[in-house]
């Protein structure tokens, strides 16, 4: 609610709906009630608004942008009645003023700030855009650039910034509400024309229709699919062009396009997703609500390649002391180089900001060889490269060194969680951490538990994704676990459309139409093509270990493309090199070209298999990639592996790069409609009976058979006795 007080001369209107003061229509309703109160009282001069507990506002509640009645409709007139007031009223900015908690203070003619508070207007992140006259009134005081900036992206500012931009009027260090009741007290009588936003004019630019073509161009090429930061920009132009009254309505038309857009519903589907996976559960019975995490005084992490140097990288920043240890002199004194350059980077984009990183301290951070240093941490994290002989040695040796209680997390992007525990005798301390590359930049953190774990464990694995600033997803042991086994029969469609007659360029174009950053085949080149033979050789699909006599598109009666082990024979790694499944300007380039040699090597390679090169359209493209990923969540989620389709989805878009805007894999197959998906993967495994992952899931089969239910009941139709787990 608004709570309304009378002072001597200024009325204070307190917003209040713990924890963040939200503004809810009760909010709306009780802050009216108390500007009215005070405009017909003749002993009130003033009005002070601010929030309670320390926080102005967050903005609306998102629940509420679903509900059809609900729309920033209701909160414009509200502001537009602050305006009008024709005693002053100021705005007590403390904690933070988001959304349309921001547009409540743009409506009031002052502002003050305290110097820790944070403003933004957020709404683009969730496919929408400020809709209570924040897109008018915001360009008129801050002028087109910044407001765009704010508008467009929905980044947060600190007050410090809000004051060079003339977004408040003056910041203050301590007490906020009392600084606002004297400035109140102190204007009372003067001219309130001039503090009315929706009566300034938009400070002219030299060169507005340039500057807003060019400002366009940046927003289209950020936006990548994504609606709502294209349409914001439109409304900020209408205030540009426009009176305010008609900018106000063209702000209105704009929202109503998003709100229906579906891109709204699944950017907004994404952060509740996200907020739901920290309530991680196990099969077993273990839970978020239950297990208690362990204190993380001091950490380790052994292995200095590419991502423990990331994992480093995180753990410094997170203010976490920690040794870093690698097997010689030579790989540790490389590994020590690299993470510095990484660091100095770190502290460089963070200059300005309160933290300073403290990383040529010894005691935060300690580069060694010896084992022994390891005697006195809580957790330790093993990044060396993904070989079980040489991890289990690893855990072996950190079983007698580690103190019981430490935490032994591995970095394993497959390997079995169970077999590295058995090396040790503390497998209910070992779980793994799967960290994404670049580990210091990826959002992601799958977390696995294996049949010993304990929730202790998990617990302490989800606090230290938290204190990374990472989104921890909490998933059980398989090969591939979640996103990686996901991964594998959308890379494998891919590979098939070329030998059936695509190209790879065709393939990627088709992908990153649909909104993912960067296509299969040139994902594959950044990420290097030795990546996955190491492993095919490993599990002996290809090299020395395969049976003689094995035919070349087959393994165990299922279909195999060969295409990238001999890629690979050829000294196509990708980038690295030069040459993959494109062309490079030179090894380690990033452009990709496509290559005429792979164009001549495909039609050889076709020729000799016998098949028949057909023309294969961008719908087969994008349903065979996609749906047989889709098809691999049902079977995830139907052996517990994954306790919901928001743990899939929240994995995706976190650590693979599904669009946002569509909402993870699982959240789309249920807007395109699970009987379609079911379908489509019926003709297709017809087609092809000799690929598993075309087979449409039980799972799958079981939802379009009890009448295609919605995505949050999905799991309520999964008998218990069929978990493996």
């Amino acid at each position: 609610m608004a709570q309304y007080a009378r002072g001597s001369t200024v009325a204070v209107i307190r917003l209040c709906n713990p924890p963040v003061n939200a503004l809810s229509r009760a909010v709306l309703q009780a802050l009216e009630d108390g500007l009215k109160k005070a405009d017909a009282d003749p002993s009130v001069k003033a009005v002070m608004i601010c929030g309670e507990n320390g926080k102005f506002s967050a903005g609306a509640d998102i629940r509420g942008f679903s509900s059809p009645e609900r729309s920033g409709g209701a909160l414009g007139p509200i502001v537009s009645l602050i305006e009008s007031s024709e005693k002053p009223v100021v705005a007590a900015i403390e904690g933070v003023a988001l959304g349309g908690g921001l547009e409540v203070a743009l409506g009031c003619h002052y502002r003050i700030a305290h110097m820790k508070a944070r403003m933004g207007l957020p709404e683009v992140t969730i496919g929408l855009l400020p809709g209570a006259e924040g897109t008018q009134r915001l360009p008129r005081l801050i002028g087109v650039p910044a407001a765009l900036e704010m508008i467009t992206t929905g980044k947060h500012i600190p007050a410090t910034e809000a004051l060079k931009l003339g977004l408040v009027d003056e910041i203050v260090e301590e007490n906020t509400i009392e600084a606002a009741i004297r400035l109140a007290n102190k204007v009372i009588g003067q001219p309130l024309g001039p503090r009315r936003l929706s009566l300034k004019p938009v400070p002219k630019l030299p060169n507005m229709e340039a500057f807003l073509d060019k400002a366009l161009v940046k927003v289209k090429k950020q936006a990548w699919g994504c609606l709502a930061p294209e349409l914001c920009f439109q409304a900020v132009r209408a205030a540009t062009e426009r009176p305010f009254a008609e900018g106000v309505r063209r702000e209105r038309e704009l929202f109503q396009v998003l709100l229906s857009s579906g891109q709204a519903q699944a950017l907004q589907y994404a952060f509740f997703a996200e907020r739901a996976v920290r309530r991680w559960a196990t099969p077993s019975g273990a839970s978020w609500s239950s297990a208690a995490p362990q204190p993380v005084r001091k950490a380790a992490v052994i292995g200095l390649g590419t991502m423990g140097r990331g994992i480093v990288t995180c753990l410094v920043k997170a203010n976490i002391p920690l040794v870093a240890l690698e097997q010689d002199l030579e790989n540790l004194n490389k590994g020590r180089k690299a993470v510095m350059v990484l660091l100095e980077r770190e502290a460089m984009k963070m200059e300005g900001g309160a933290q300073t990183l403290d990383f040529h301290n010894p005691a935060r951070l300690q580069f060694t060889v010896d084992f022994d240093q390891l005697r006195d941490v809580d957790l330790v994290i093993e990044a060396v490269f993904e070989n079980m002989a040489l991890k289990k040695e690893i855990f072996h040796k950190l079983s007698k060194i580690c103190k019981p209680g430490a935490l032994l997390c591995t970095n394993t992007s497959a390997l079995n969680i169970d077999e590295i525990a058995s090396a040790t005798n503390h497998p209910q301390q070992v779980i793994g951490t799967h960290f994404f590359s670049p580990a210091h930049v990826m959002r992601l953190l799958e977390i696995i538990y294996g049949r010993h774990t304990s929730p202790t464990a998990i617990a302490t694995a989800m606090q230290l994704a938290k204190a990374l600033k990472k989104v921890g997803v909490v998933v059980g042991n398989c090969f591939g676990f979640v996103g990686n086994r996901m991964m594998f029969p959308y890379i494998q469609q891919a590979v098939f459309l070329l030998e059936e007659g695509s190209r790879p360029e065709a393939v990627d174009q088709v992908l990153e139409d649909f909104g993912f950053k960067i296509g299969p085949f040139r994902m594959s080149d950044l990420a290097g093509l030795d990546v996955g033979w190491r492993s095919r050789k490993d599990q002996g699909l290809t090299g020395p270990s395969l049976p003689a006599g094995t035919p070349a598109r087959q393994r165990h009666g299922q279909r195999y493309s060969p295409l990238p082990d001999l890629l690979c024979e050829q000294g196509r790694f990708g980038q690295k090199t030069g040459r993959g499944w494109y062309q490079y300007e030179k090894a380690g380039g990033r452009t990709a070209t496509p290559d005429p040699w792979l164009l001549n090597f495909l039609s050889q390679y076709r020729d000799t298999h016998g098949i028949k090169t057909r023309f294969i359209d961008q719908e087969e493209i994008l349903e065979r990639c996609l749906f047989s990923l889709i098809n691999e969540g049902f079977a995830i989620l139907a052996e517990g592996i994954a306790s919901g389709p928001e743990h899939l989805d929240v994995i995706y878009i976190n650590g693979y790069g599904w669009p946002k805007h569509r909402g993870g894999p699982m959240f789309y197959a249920s807007t395109v409609g699970l009987p379609r998906v079911l379908a489509k993967l019926q003709k297709y495994s017809e087609a092809h009976p000799d690929v598993p992952g075309l087979r449409p899931s039980a799972f799958l089969k079981k939802l379009v058979a009890v009448g295609n239910p919605p995505l949050k009941e999905w799991m309520s139709y999964l008998s218990q006795q069929s978990s493996k787990l």
